[in-house]
């Protein structure tokens, strides 16, 4: 519960009055009502997690983590009041909860299998992650359930650009579908590329934006379970491929580039991302004579 203080409201003959006495009325009110309610119960909750240990990642404020003395890692990501904890030590994460349990009441729901969206299945040796109910919502809500399904994510002929064809009369059903695409690449790097190069016509989205997006989620009906699969008898040894066209932007110029990051087979980071700048052919030809 929070506490708030309001004046009341003065007529022109209080002013004189209340210039000497000012009154307040107290208001009790609870913590989901008001706006900074999520603000407040992030750091609280961060102040807790300090208390055990805790560090936040620079990279990413919902990740707090740590090492014991044995350098084992302990990490816990959170989401308002969800809460998912991560160790290969039992005793660090009994430890956390009755650490937790002297803050907060929770609920503790064991090993997960649903969280935000996300699926987890998992035996002894392995894990496998996929988002199989929110594609499925998805290909559902646009109608595509009884669609013949692609077998790519994306024409490879044919370049996406700015002003391709007429406008859409309501841009909100684009990004919102986008946004959606965009949340689904957690666990889909194979449509990583595709979503990326949609989301650059946020702004003024055509026709021909939107027909690929469709095309999007026809590929997505013929691939609903496709997910990570990470097993615990994999080489535990760092590999990664990168690569980038030449100025393929045809409104920018500019490149595109990506990379896949991989401990032994398992998939751990991706990312497909336009250049920031454009290298002109005078100025790479100018840096290659320098060599």
């Amino acid at each position: 519960m929070g506490s708030g203080y309001a004046r009341r409201a003065a007529s022109l003959d209080q002013k004189q009055y209340l210039a000497h006495h000012l009154s307040t009325t107290g208001l009790t009110k609870s913590l989901y009502g008001l706006k900074q309610a999520s603000r407040q119960w992030y750091l609280k909750f961060s102040q807790v997690l300090s208390g055990f240990g805790l560090t936040q990642s620079a990279s990413d404020h919902s990740l707090f983590y740590k090492y014991s003395a044995s350098g084992i890692y302990f990490g816990v990501v959170i989401y308002v009041d969800d809460i998912l904890v991560a160790s290969s030590e039992a005793s660090l994460i009994s430890d956390f909860k009755t650490f937790l349990a002297e803050h907060f009441k929770f609920k503790d729901l064991g090993y997960p299998k649903y969280f935000l969206g996300i699926e987890i299945a998992r035996n002894k040796s392995d894990i496998f992650v996929s988002q199989h109910k929110y594609a499925l919502d998805l290909v559902s809500d646009a109608g595509l359930l009884g669609c013949k399904p692609a077998s790519t994510p994306m024409d490879s002929i044919k370049q996406l650009q700015a002003d391709a064809g007429p406008q859409l009369e309501d841009p909100t059903v684009y990004r919102r579908l986008i946004g959606r695409l965009v949340y689904l690449c957690i666990t889909r790097p194979d449509i990583t590329f595709v979503v990326n190069k949609l989301s650059q016509f946020l702004s003024k989205p055509c026709s021909d934006h939107l027909i690929a997006a469709e095309r999007v989620l026809k590929y997505l009906k013929g691939t609903i379970g496709h997910g990570l699969f990470y097993s615990s008898q994999a080489d535990l040894s760092l590999g990664i491929f990168s690569d980038a066209d030449w100025a393929g932007c045809p409104d920018t110029r500019r490149s595109i580039s990506g990379f896949c990051l991989f401990l032994g087979t398992s998939l751990i980071s991706w990312r497909s991302k336009k250049q920031h700048t454009c290298i002109r052919a005078q100025v790479s030809t100018a840096v290659s004579e320098l060599y």
